[in-house]
């Protein structure tokens, strides 16, 4: 008997998690899907039931996602009750565990007795194995997940400022897509580097990539980018992302925080993308990530009037008239389809 490459695809946002089991030759029509709470979403809940039940807190596990988990400790923490946290645990909330430090967290080896224990990691792999039993599922042969990192920034340093001399490095090394698969991950890539740590053989890719890879899955996005290019938008539910992208290679983008975001706003910075005119003073000071164009942009008549959207949060573009992406008929699972495609496992 043949065995087939499965792979399980991961995609981690602030809010979901978005999972596909794929198996080569199989229809992604009949493989399983999931989209579930993401797992800051699952620790804030173990957070806030901690904090109703009046129980201290000690965190234990490794860096992940932080957002709605911060603002549970933050919560816990007002309420006069206490939070420990071994250093990698406490790392999700700042780099600078002076910082968490300061938020009134104690950095500890060990837990005292008498707290409620909560694990952090973004990858629950024992849950996956439990869940692949259950339903008599063959387990996967590899692995591909998708996180937002921000980087670990020189102290003193904003981490929105650093995330973007990544990918302004990036745009100005080539912006070829293929480069935002991490086999080996850096070490200032502190959210990827812990994955590795529970998942050694896993391929990583930050969210935004994902998208974009997954976006070019829908037969339309991928037929303007190869052609007159495509500016491909991720509305997320922590961030959202546009990106220039033409013949495979990313030539700018802006990023910023949905929540700051109306379609408005969301139209003027997409325009001003489109010709190339953004600047990263106005998107950061804004409160956003920034932006960032490459030089030499190409401004033939017609480029980048594509323009392509994704994500969950995408009706915020719904009056804008633009393309809603939906590759394979599903845009929740578009990450997912980002992970397969960009590590070959589906057709781009």
């Amino acid at each position: 008997m043949l065995h087939r490459k499965r792979i399980l695809a991961i995609d981690i946002g602030a809010g979901t998690q978005d999972i596909l089991l794929f198996e080569e030759d199989a229809s992604i029509e009949n493989s399983v899907q999931l989209v579930l709470p993401s797992p800051t979403v699952q620790v804030a809940r173990q957070i806030r039931r901690a904090t109703d039940e009046g129980h201290d807190i000690y965190l234990t596990g490794v860096t992940m996602g932080g957002g709605p988990c911060t603002k549970a400790l933050q919560e816990h923490l007002r309420k006069g009750l206490k939070a420990m946290a071994t250093p990698q645990a406490a790392a999700t909330f700042d780099d600078d565990l002076d910082v968490v430090r300061a938020m009134g967290v104690e950095i500890v080896s060990a837990p005292p007795p008498g707290v409620k224990t909560i694990h952090l990691s973004d990858v629950n792999l024992d849950a996956f194995r439990r869940f692949f039993e259950i339903f008599d599922l063959e387990p996967p042969t590899s692995l591909a997940i998708a996180v937002q990192d921000h980087g670990r920034p020189p102290k003193g340093e904003s981490d929105r400022v650093f995330r973007f001399q990544l990918w302004k490095q990036f745009v100005m090394a080539g912006g070829k897509l293929e480069n935002l698969v991490f086999r080996e991950v850096p070490d200032y890539l502190t959210r990827m580097t812990a994955i590795k740590e529970v998942a050694p053989s896993a391929l990583l890719m930050d969210t935004a990539s994902s998208a974009i890879w997954g976006s070019l899955c829908d037969p339309w996005v991928n037929r303007q980018m190869k052609t007159k290019g495509c500016l491909i938008v991720n509305v997320g539910n922590g961030h959202t992302l546009g990106a220039l992208v033409y013949e495979g290679r990313m030539w700018g983008l802006f990023e910023h925080h949905t929540r700051l975001l109306d379609a408005e706003q969301l139209g003027y910075y997409l325009s001003k993308l489109q010709r190339g005119t953004i600047t990263n003073e106005e998107v950061f000071a804004d409160g956003g990530h920034g932006a960032f164009v490459h030089p030499d942009l190409p401004r033939e008549p017609g480029m980048f009037e594509a323009i392509a959207v994704t994500g969950p949060n995408r009706a915020k573009a719904a009056d804008l008239g633009l393309h809603m992406a939906n590759p394979y008929g599903d845009m929740m699972l578009t990450g997912c389809f980002g992970l397969l495609a960009a590590t070959g496992f589906l057709p781009v």
